[in-house]
């Protein structure tokens, strides 16, 4: 099976397109894990814990990990969530060539850091993903619209076609799935644009972001942003820092941020 088939039987088994974005901001993690020797890790146990029922994936954001401590949080986080059977898809948006581009694919591989899905950064070109295209297992997902306002100042730029760049990334990922194992990040925050690429990738499923804190629109995540059923909404600071106010009972609060989504987006599945 490969990362969308499974992904296809978590959505199925908890009823729920929520991706949960772990992004463990030093300075907002309770004091009182501080005192933790691994603080990023003692924080997202408890999203874990709090979470999962209602998740069908986590997404850790690299920018999160990346000194010795946080890898080491990192590597558990993935491994804890695997052992509540959750899928985890690390936001590393990865993309340079030759050897470079191979380390970075090595993510993928069990002794690496086994996770099941990556996000992949296409500015390079077909080259620079085929290392992470070839592991015919795990889910790629390729940046196409994002969603902060700036992304529009490279992505939405008009080709001599007459289409914005962002629908030539979609064009070119259709055609470079021999494996079945791209999906696309399509933001919420632009509802409008996200229809357009489903018409021109009927069949890809999106990660969708934008739909916490950001504010984007649920009902277009939801109608556009699956294919087939299978896709992921995610929503990050919404649900991970639900609970910031409420000291050791924070994750309860991150728990029930997660439901209602789930609950939320469910209306339009």
């Amino acid at each position: 099976m490969n990362f969308f088939d499974r992904l296809a039987d978590r959505i199925a088994s908890v009823d729920s397109v929520v991706s949960v974005g772990l992004d463990p901001d030093p300075a907002r993690i309770p004091d009182h894990l501080h005192d933790h020797d691994l603080p990023r890790w003692a924080f997202n146990r408890r999203i874990i814990d709090a979470t999962h029922e209602h998740a069908a994936a986590f997404k850790p954001n690299a920018a999160f990990y990346e000194d010795p401590d946080g890898w080491t949080a990192l590597r558990e986080t993935v491994a804890y969530a695997h052992g509540k059977d959750v899928p985890v898809l690390l936001d590393a948006k990865r993309g340079d060539i030759g050897n470079t581009a191979r380390k970075y694919a090595e993510l993928l591989d069990d002794d690496g850091m086994g996770i099941d899905a990556i996000t992949v950064n296409p500015y390079l070109g077909r080259d620079a993903l085929e290392p992470f295209l070839s592991r015919e297992d795990k889910g790629i997902i390729v940046l196409c619209r994002t969603s902060n306002p700036g992304g529009a100042d490279l992505q939405g730029l008009e080709l001599e076609t007459g289409e914005p760049l962002y629908e030539r990334v979609a064009a070119l990922a259709d055609l470079w799935n021999a494996n079945d194992n791209i999906g696309l990040v399509v933001g919420a925050t632009a509802p409008e644009e996200l229809e357009e690429v489903r018409e021109i990738v009927p069949d890809i499923p999106f990660l969708v972001p934008g739909v916490g804190a950001q504010g984007g629109d649920a009902e277009a995540a939801v109608e556009y942003g699956l294919a087939d059923g299978v896709g992921l909404v995610n929503s990050s600071r919404g649900i991970i820092f639900a609970g910031e106010d409420q000291g050791e009972e924070f994750a309860q609060a991150s728990g029930e941020a997660a439901k209602r989504l789930k609950k939320r987006l469910n209306q339009y599945r």
